[in-house]
C-alpha cells in the first residue's frame, strides 16, 4: 500500500540488472540513460485507446544501478526528469510518481516499462508519452517490463 495512490504514494525501489538471454551480463558501453513508463493498462483515457499514464521519468543516468524508493518530483539533481502523468492531471504542478489507485472492477493491471537508451533525451519535463516514445525510437538498447495488479476499492 505504501506505493499506492491511496497509501503513501511512494515510488518503489528498483534494481537494474543486465541479462543476455538467461545469463547475467554487463551493460553495453553505449548505455547513456534509462527511461521508465508506468501505466494502468486496464483504463482508457478520454474515450480513446490510450491507457492511463501514471508516471514517466527519463534521462535517468546510465551509471545508476537502480532507482531508490520515493524518487522525488520534478527535475532531479542527477538530470532525471519526471514527465507528466496522472499527478499532473490532478492539479499537481510538479510532475512525479502517482501510484496505483484502481478504479471500478475487481483489479487493475499495471506495468512498469524500463528502457535503456543510447542517448540523453533533449526533451522538456512536460513531454507527453507519445513524444517520449517517439524520441526514444531508434535508441532503445534494452527493455524490461514488470507487471502487477492492484485490487479496486469498489469491485463491480
Amino acid at each position: 500500500m505504501k506505493n499506492s495512490g491511496r497509501g503513501d504514494n511512494k515510488s518503489p525501489a528498483f534494481e537494474f540488472h543486465w541479462n543476455l538471454g538467461t545469463e547475467p551480463g554487463s551493460a553495453p558501453d553505449t548505455l547513456k540513460t534509462y527511461a521508465v513508463v508506468f501505466h494502468d493498462i486496464q483504463n482508457s483515457s478520454n474515450k480513446t485507446t490510450t491507457d492511463t499514464l501514471h508516471w514517466s521519468a527519463f534521462n535517468i543516468p546510465g551509471t545508476v544501478k537502480g532507482l531508490p524508493e520515493n524518487i522525488g518530483t520534478g527535475e532531479l539533481p542527477d538530470g532525471t526528469r519526471n514527465g507528466p502523468g496522472i499527478a499532473a492531471n490532478r492539479g499537481n504542478r510538479i510532475p512525479g510518481y502517482f501510484g496505483p489507485g484502481a478504479g471500478p472492477g475487481p483489479f487493475h493491471h499495471y506495468v512498469f516499462e524500463f528502457y535503456a537508451l543510447d542517448i540523453k533525451l533533449e526533451l522538456p519535463a512536460n513531454t507527453t508519452r507519445d513524444e517520449l516514445l517517439k524520441a526514444m525510437d531508434g535508441h532503445v538498447i534494452g527493455k524490461a517490463a514488470w507487471f502487477g495488479r492492484f485490487p479496486s476499492p469498489n469491485p463491480q
